[in-house]
């Protein structure tokens, strides 16, 4: 399939020389062979929001509707609405509670920016089916409708591109757990595509050409790929759509798809598979380890720790992934501070050591083979003097007085520096074996460059 897309690329190349633009066909080898537009993956970190009518209840997770309601109810959600709310309320009640009166678009791009994210994916349409924008294909079910009264995905849109540099996409689930068209195809067996026709497919094209998304983040897919018209979708994406040299998609646009077609590979929620990749991935993950949305039952222990996020992050990008991190703001709109205090922190540990991590590349090595919890990554300076950066994430800092790395190959000209920290270190290639070791400065309190993580910076390196 790689070297199918690969000519499919090359054809692809040829015709833009030769007709002046690519077409793209609604098949996925031709999808296939668009190349990912160089920012996504030079970005490296993004913000996911979770936000919508599950944001009321905020009990359990964004699918407390489903464990409510489905074929299978959850005691625990089905006792928690018989003891909070009266006999017949229903989930349609809970949409004038999603009020969202402290939602400031220009405070959250203000926390987004200073988080050291490059882009936002916000979701604009959850598996419950209510749009954050007034639909014109979810009469009543959206919120301009009922709830904020407010084109949500149009206020954050404007906020993020008026007062940030960071991208903005959205999220948008193609099926929805009780839309009586979805459940009518698929008591058809997805024979009938009046769901695809009426409701989702015409939210898609409504999204892109109002507001205009650098990313589309497709989810929720049941079904087949053809049944929800993917290619068709995004072959007229790449080819015609105002976004289509800058657009970016995921590979979730049927079950047939993911890990598999689209843009970059997201395969599963929290994917991390510690190893390089061959095809750029993502790893989408929550501050709260127990949900996307907002829960109100949360406690301390259940969110990610600086530590937890940094080593995430060397896991993620050293293998050549991008992390997207979430949070699930309340349902009137705050980002609580617990959130808040990670972004920022996340932000300030990047003033030190995004030299590291935007715009890099994997290394030879994704880990030492020696010294555990250190991740490796690259870059290639694009002006004088040329040369090849090799950054060591150090998990944990040195017990000793030294680091030994296995993966590194020194020469003479070897240059070895700690990010943030102003004077170079010594070192000396390890006399027992292969790789270096390098001499650990008496550093002050005061002095330390950041917490959580450290990086080496080698250039000049034999390897």
């Amino acid at each position: 399939m790689a070297i199918i897309s690969a000519v499919a690329g090359l054809l692809c190349l040829f015709t833009v020389f030769t007709l002046g633009e690519c077409r793209y066909e609604p098949n996925w080898q031709s999808i296939d062979s668009r190349p990912l537009p160089s920012w996504y993956d030079e970005s490296k970190i993004g913000i996911f929001i979770h936000w919508g009518v599950f944001s009321v209840p905020s009990y359990v997770d964004e699918w407390f509707w489903y464990y409510w309601k489905g074929p299978t109810p959850v005691k625990s959600v089905v006792k928690f609405m018989e003891d909070n709310y009266r006999p017949g309320f229903t989930y349609a009640d809970f949409a004038p509670h999603f009020t969202a009166e402290f939602f400031s678009p220009y405070r959250w791009a203000d926390i987004f920016q200073a988080s050291g994210a490059r882009y936002v994916v916000f979701v604009s349409k959850h598996h419950e089916g209510f749009t954050n924008w007034p639909s014109k294909a979810s009469f009543n079910w959206n919120s301009m409708d009922v709830g904020p009264r407010r084109d949500i995905v149009g206020e954050l849109t404007n906020a993020i591109r008026n007062s940030t540099d960071l991208r903005m996409g959205v999220y948008h689930s193609l099926f929805e757990w009780f839309n009586p068209l979805f459940n009518a195809d698929k008591a058809n067996k997805f024979k009938t595509q009046d769901f695809v026709t009426h409701k989702t497919g015409p939210e898609l094209y409504e999204l892109v050409n109002k507001y205009k998304p650098d990313i589309i983040w497709s989810d929720g897919c049941p079904a087949n790929s053809s049944y929800w018209n993917s290619t068709q979708f995004l072959a007229w994406l790449y080819n015609d759509s105002p976004v289509k040299d800058t657009v970016v998609t995921n590979d979730r646009w049927g079950s047939d798809t993911g890990c598999k077609h689209g843009g970059f590979f997201t395969c599963s929620d929290r994917y991390n598979p510690g190893f390089l990749q061959k095809h750029k991935w993502e790893n989408c993950l929550t501050l709260d380890k127990k949900s996307w949305g907002y829960r109100r039952e949360a406690v301390l222990a259940d969110y990610m720790t600086m530590k937890e996020l940094t080593k995430t992050l060397a896991e993620t990008i050293s293998c050549g992934g991008n992390m997207l991190i979430n949070v699930g703001p309340t349902h009137d709109g705050r980002i609580v501070p617990v959130f808040e205090e990670r972004l920022r922190q996340l932000g300030a540990w990047l003033k030190v050591n995004g030299e590291a991590v935007y715009s890099s590349k994997p290394w030879s090595h994704q880990n030492d083979t020696v010294t555990p919890n250190v991740w490796y990554t690259m870059k290639k300076s694009t002006s004088a003097p040329f040369q090849t950066s090799i950054y060591a994430f150090v998990l944990d800092w040195p017990k000793g007085s030294i680091l030994g790395l296995d993966a590194p190959r020194v020469t003479k000209q070897t240059n070895v520096t700690l990010l943030g920290y102003p004077k170079p270190l010594t070192y000396m290639p390890n006399p027992t074996g292969s790789g270096v070791m390098i001499d650990i400065p008496e550093i002050g309190f005061n002095e330390m460059p950041c917490d959580y993580a450290w990086i080496f910076k080698m250039t000049n390196l034999a390897n």
